[in-house]
């Protein structure tokens, strides 16, 4: 009988799981052990300290719900969305537009909405037109591409953190005309505090982090043949712009309002204007979602994964 101790727990585990028969599922399963197992020992993990780590990770879970999932949120303020986004683009064979965080305020059934329709039915601010085009690596237009578009209001929420997130506004979804082209009218956003009244709010303020996300808009782009693109675009000038508290912020994705732009569909309101880049398939899968709609999530667990 193998004598387990602080060592030999971690090769005991890994023997266990040696037959299982998914190859990928057995790779990550053990490496995910020998690191957690490594971790425990670097930091001599104490057995009260444990079990705070699992009453944390429970208040998570019984914070998600159809309209908020507090685990995609712990995700991003860990900085894993962003590393898994990294990973993704990594695997791209062209030159593609950066991904950014599909975040924990994402509503798949968005509207569908003619080319320069207004995404905001309820939202004040500043009136822009967003426009520009998608293309593929060689710069062509990609038509009939879908544009999907969410994003916060002026005072910083989401429909879902409404008094009724049944109903939804600032999201629509979009397709290109037949040179790839796309416009939209929507309100200038303004930054906000990630949600702080649950258990990554209660991790936020431990670490003595500001909690803030800069000004930002929502894309997800997809279209036939093509890498799926989730990103955003984030307003120059936030005064937390090189802090985002879920680590989204790429160069390449801040924007600024154009008040003075004759090319612009709409000229006489403030402008943005972003072209998306997707890349070919190359044997990959095509999303590159880091989260999903949280109905949906919430659906599979109760559907026991399935």
């Amino acid at each position: 009988m193998l004598a387990i101790d602080e060592m030999s727990i971690t090769d005991a585990a890994l023997d266990q799981m040696s037959a299982t028969p998914n190859p990928r599922l057995q790779e990550i399963m053990s490496s995910l052990v020998r690191h957690l197992h490594a971790f425990a020992r670097e930091v001599d993990l104490k057995p009260e300290e444990w079990l705070e780590g699992i009453r944390f990770l429970t208040s998570v879970g019984q914070k998600c719900t159809e309209f908020r999932q507090e685990f995609i949120l712990l995700s991003d303020t860990l900085g894993m969305s962003a590393l898994v986004n990294a990973l993704h683009d990594k695997r791209a064979t062209a030159d593609t537009t950066k991904s950014s965080l599909l975040g924990p305020f994402y509503r798949q059934d968005s509207p569908t909405l003619p080319l320069g329709a207004n995404i905001a039915g309820k939202g004040k601010g500043m009136q822009v037109v967003i426009y520009g085009r998608v293309v593929d690596s060689a710069g062509r237009g990609v038509p009939n591409a879908s544009v999907e578009i969410w994003q916060p209001d002026d005072e910083g929420w989401y429909d879902l953190q409404l008094q009724d997130p049944s109903q939804m506004d600032l999201r629509g979804r979009f397709y290109t005309d037949s040179e790839g082209r796309y416009y939209l009218r929507t309100i200038a956003p303004t930054g906000y505090m990630i949600p702080m009244d649950g258990p990554v709010g209660d991790m936020i303020r431990a670490q003595k982090r500001h909690g803030f996300r800069p000004a930002h808009i929502h894309f997800l782009i997809g279209a036939p043949g093509y890498r799926e693109v989730v990103t955003a675009l984030y307003l120059s000038g936030d005064e937390h712009i090189d802090s985002d508290t879920v680590f989204g912020v790429t160069e390449s994705l801040v924007v600024n309002v154009n008040h003075n732009d004759p090319a612009a569909p709409l000229p006489n309101l403030p402008s943005i204007k972003f072209d998306f880049q997707l890349a070919a398939l190359a044997g990959d899968a095509m999303l590159g979602r880091v989260g999903a709609d949280p109905s949906q999530i919430v659906k599979k667990a109760a559907d026991g994964g399935h």
